[in-house]
Parts: structure tokens; sequence; C-alpha cells
């Protein structure tokens, strides 16, 4: 076994980007790639998201496990493009030795077995998912609290067009929280598909209650992974896309309790000066507060123990 797979639990991100991946001169220092967080702990390696940052992930186990087998999960928040586009580019997958579990819930119109097995489809892949030689299961979730090993973990549905989930992760030292789409209920902007028959009191009385079962979720949270895609004046031109903003992240991090607060899913426009601006904007609102609220930005190579 991997002397990585020892010690303390920790995290490191591999694809930090929203919509679609950005490499460029203009996002060297925090990174071009889409969602993929990487999670060992107690034994278990977890992967949140396959994004393209998951490509790197791959040749990083192959190199880290050489002829050993590499058994992981990966847990996916949705099937949007972005968390699941970089998957077949996975090097795991194509050896005999790996085992690789994929749980994630239902889309709209389709199981999340049929999504994969589309973006694989011909004309679009050469390779199809399960002509992959690595032992690979899809497995659909039907819990909202379930255990990969002793590592307990709830979901729940956020505010985001279609079906799409955050999870809370309890290991033996702590817990994370991985939210990397999500609107602010503030907003009272819902996506829920029953949504448009509420009345205006109804709409915000939903929404009061969405924030505060997410208030309850997060609490007391080591590291949370949010979605801080807008600046506040970016999300007044974007009410209802489905993202987060700057202010409201830091206000739901200080309700929580968090211990420190990621900012994710970084806007594809977004260069490096606009990302360094946003995290001293949250570093400032967080000190105004007097609470001990650490905040960073999530940059592909940062590592995270708890």
């Amino acid at each position: 076994m991997s002397s990585r797979m020892n010690g303390a639990a920790r995290l490191k991100i591999w694809g930090v980007r929203g919509s679609i991946p950005v490499p460029g001169p203009t996002t060297v220092r925090y990174g071009g790639n889409t969602s993929c967080i990487e999670v060992r702990a107690d034994g278990e390696i977890i992967v949140l998201d396959a994004g393209t940052g998951i490509r790197e992930l791959g040749i990083a186990l192959e190199n880290e496990f050489g002829s050993q087998p590499i058994k992981l999960t990966v847990l996916i928040t949705h099937a949007h493009w972005d968390h699941i586009q970089g998957f077949p580019f996975f090097v795991p997958s194509y050896n005999d030795k790996n085992e690789i579990r994929i749980f994630g819930y239902d889309g709209t119109d389709a199981g999340l077995s049929e999504i994969l097995k589309g973006q694989m489809a011909t004309p679009f892949f050469p390779v199809s998912l399960y002509d992959l030689p690595g032992k690979i299961e899809v497995e659909k979730l039907d819990s909202n609290d379930f255990k990969i090993g002793s590592i307990r973990i709830r979901s729940k549905v956020m505010n985001h067009p279609g079906v799409c989930v955050g999870y809370r992760l309890f290991t033996s030292t702590g817990s994370i929280a991985y939210l990397p789409d999500n609107e602010s209920f503030d907003s009272h902007k819902l996506h829920s598909t029953k949504s448009q028959l509420l009345s205006p009191e109804q709409t915000k009385k939903r929404a009061d209650e969405g924030r505060a079962e997410l208030v309850k979720l997060l609490q007391g949270a080591d590291i949370l992974l949010l979605d801080t895609q807008y600046t506040d004046q970016e999300y007044q031109e974007h009410v209802g896309w489905g993202h987060g903003s700057l202010s409201s992240a830091v206000a739901l991090a200080l309700d929580a309790g968090v211990r420190k607060l990621v900012l994710f899913h970084h806007d594809p426009s977004h260069d490096d000066a606009t990302i360094d601006s946003m995290l001293a904007g949250a570093r400032k609102l967080a000190a105004k507060s007097e609470s001990y609220l650490e905040v960073e930005a999530a940059h592909e190579g940062l590592e995270l123990s708890w």
C-alpha cells in the first residue's frame, strides 16, 4: 500500500473551474482544469467529481502505485459536463489491476450510468465505458446518508438546475464539505422542478428553509469547498444561473461556523488577478465579522489536512 494512504486525512485539488477548462498564461497560478478533488482518509481514496482535473490525478496515481492495484471511489455531484468530462481520460480505468466505483444520483431524464456511457459512445469517443480494462462499477445512490469504508457521507440537493448534490464527509479526524454548484437561497431563486408553481410567499419560505437546512449540514465543518463563481456585482447579472457569489459564500460559512472556507468553481472568465481580488475581499468580510474563519482560494495543487 502506498505510504500516502497513511497519516492525517487530507485533500488535494486537481481542478478548480466551472463550465469549461481555461488553460493559459492568465490562469497559471490558480489553474484552468474543471472540478476534481482527491481525498485520502481512513484508508480510502475518494475522488470528488471527474472534471478535466482527474486526468492529472490519474497519471499521479499510476506513478505512485506502480504495479500495485488502485482502489478508489468517485463521487459525482451531478452530470453537468464540467463534472464528468475528464473521466474518459482517467488512466487508472485503462488498467485491469484497478477497481473504480462511481457513485452518484440519477439525472433528471437519464440514469447516471447512461449519462457516463453516453459521453463515451460513438461518435463522441473511440472507447466505450464498459470496454475499459479497469474494473468499473457505476452505482446509483438512493440514500442521502451512506458510508464508504468507515467514512460517513451525507448529501443534500443543491440550489442548481437539474439534479445536483453537495457532500459532507465525516472522517476519524474531522469533516469536510464539498458544494461546487449552489446558488444562494438568499436570492429566493429556486431551481426545484415545482418552484415555478409557488407563490412569492411560498418561495421565500422554501428558500429560508433550504438555507437553514444547508447551515445545519455544514455546521462546524473543518473545510468547506464552496461555489463562489461570481463577484457580487457579476451575480446581479446572473441571478438564476445556479451559482454562488462572494459575499453569500462568506455569509454561509460564517453562519455554519466553518473553520476554513475555500473559494471554488472559479468562473472561466476570471484570471489570476481577479481571483486574487476576490480572495482579498472574502478575507476582509471574514475579518469584519471578528470570527475565526480562514479563507483560501482553490488552486490546483493545493493540499489541506484536517
